[in-house]
This record gives C-alpha cells, structure tokens and sequence, in this order.
C-alpha cells in the first residue's frame, strides 16, 4: 500500500477499533474505573480506512458500535450503528452459520424474529424456526454471500422447520437447509412443499413492519396457487433470485433511523398473474446464454462510496 502501512498492520489497527472482542485472542489492557472517552481514530488510521475495500472494514469488527441504534443508508449500501444480538437458542428458534458473526440487527429486527418465531407453532407444524444470516455487528457490506443485509433489517428465515431439539455447534456449521424448488426450476418439489411453508411465509407477510418477502419464483407460484382465504399478504411476497431453501425478509426503515433510505413500495396486488411473474419461467430467465465477453466485475464497494454516517460507525469504539 502506498501510505506506508502492510495491509496487515492496516487490519490489526482497524481489529483494534472495532471494539474490546475483536482482537480475538490478543490480551487487551483493562480499563480503569472511570475510563476516560475513546479518541477519535488518528489521521492515519482514517486514511488507512479509505484504502481498503469496504468489506474488509466492516467484516474485521467483531462487536456493534457503541452508538444510538440506527439504520444508515440503504438495504446495499448502508451500516448499522448499536445492532442488537439475536441470542442463539431461544425457545423458538436457532441460529445458524455462527462462524459468521452475522446474528446482528438493528432492535427491531431482533424484536421482529422473537415475535415471529413465537407465533410459528401456533400457525403450523412447526416447533419453530431456524435463522440464517442477519447483519454484521456493524452491517456494512460482507465478504461473501450477499448485497444487502446491510443495514440490519435483512434476515434470511431458512425454509426448514426448527428441530425438537438443540443443534450442536459443529450442526449449525454443517446442517444444510431443505431445498424447496424442483429440480426443472418451474415449481415447488411436492415431497417437501407442505401446508406449513404456506403458513409461515404468510405469519412473516402479514407482520406489520415487514417490507417484503423474498422467495424463490417456484416458491411464489406454488404461494399463488394453493393460498387461500385472505390473500392480501400475497403482494409483499416476491419473487427473486438465490431464495431456493430459504426466505429473505425485510422490514421497513425505522421511526428512530432518518438516514434510513426505504424501498420503493412493492407493486399493487397479489403478483400472481401476467409477465412479472411468468419471466422467471423464461427459457431467457432459466437457461440464459453466456455473454459473448466476460463479465468484468465491478470495483469493491469503499467507504467513501457509502453514506458519510458509516465512517463513524466502523471507526468506532
């Protein structure tokens, strides 16, 4: 790197401010009775922010800014000040993948998953639900796996029901989630696809602060063909790539999050019928041809491409 810095003095100065956990395994000096305020991060370390990518900023802290919760920016371009921790086990639910460290949230979203998964036995056969990928301790863009999830208001529901017992930690690692679509793309696989997955998809929609639900294009149709009663919950379900064994829920910005940026509104109606939906059965959709030039990617997502908020938040103590 040109400022002077090895990229791995760089990453164990930017472990060191994100806060007492993230230098795992190095001893940490304690603090006195009444420590005194952090100081702000020196000029060099804000410079050395600003050479590297995002992803690696945001992915090295281990523990939430110590700031008011908040939402900043964008589902994929945004960060999360104070996330909250969903605990592992609950009555309910299990979190999984823990390697990550992506079972942060903003408050709500934490608030949004108990009550959730409380209310999933109640509506189906389910002892309760096992969650996937929720944010970062400070959001921000991660190192694999997603585009958004970055503002801790994402969380990925997996489509498989809870068992009636604790997951082991090397489980939670390994366990693979059921898959929900046929193998021709253009339907549910009926051995797996029960009343249940109906029920707990619906529990998620009709919540309040829910925003959308994202669901593979199979796992809508089949949602269009057998829901019935009041279907007014069918609008905010979607359909999207990447959503085979598992639904992406979203909720809506926060009252306390004003640097929130909302979604557009999803489009009136059930979203069963006509060309929105029947694209993704396309031969185009689901046999697409290879480019005729590679694809470059694009650069990293840097800090400065993001909303000036987030600076603080993964400086931070």
């Amino acid at each position: 790197m040109t400022s002077g810095l090895s990229r791995a003095v760089l990453l164990f100065g930017l472990l060191a401010l994100a806060g007492p956990a993230a230098g795992q395994g190095m001893p940490m000096p304690l603090a006195p009775p009444q420590a005194a305020p952090a100081p702000a991060p020196s000029a060099a370390a804000v410079s050395a922010a600003d050479k590297v990518p995002a992803k690696q900023l945001f992915g090295a802290a281990r523990e939430p800014a110590e700031l008011s919760s908040r939402a900043i920016g964008f589902y994929s371009k945004g960060c999360l000040a104070g996330a909250a921790m969903l605990p592992v086990n609950g009555k309910t639910w299990q979190a999984m993948r823990l390697s990550r460290n992506r079972n942060w949230g903003h408050p709500r979203l934490v608030d949004f998953i108990e009550r959730f998964a409380a209310k999933v036995p109640k509506v189906s056969q389910w002892p309760g639900i096992l969650v996937g990928d929720m944010a970062q301790p400070r959001g921000g863009p991660m190192a694999s796996g997603h585009a958004s999830h970055q503002i801790g208001l994402d969380a990925d529901i997996w489509l498989t029901p809870m068992p009636g017992r604790e997951f082991s930690a090397q489980e939670r690692e390994k366990v693979s989630a059921t898959m929900i679509v046929r193998p021709d793309r253009l339907d549910v696989d009926p051995k797996v696809w029960t009343g249940s997955h109906i029920a707990v998809i619906r529990a998620a929609a009709q919540d309040p602060e829910v925003e959308r639900v994202l669901v593979n294009a199979a796992i809508k149709k089949a949602l269009c063909r057998d829901a019935t009663g009041d279907r007014s919950w069918l609008q905010k379900v979607r359909p999207y790539w990447g959503h085979d064994y598992h639904m992406h829920v979203r909720l809506s910005c926060p009252k306390d999050s004003p640097q929130c940026r909302p979604q557009d509104p999803v489009v009136p109606g059930e979203g069963c019928t006509g060309e929105a939906l029947d694209w993704w059965f396309s031969d185009a959709n689901l046999h697409p041809r290879p480019p005729k030039e590679p694809v470059k990617p694009p650069p990293p997502m840097m800090l400065a491409d993001m909303p000036p908020a987030c600076r603080e938040v993964v400086l931070a103590p």
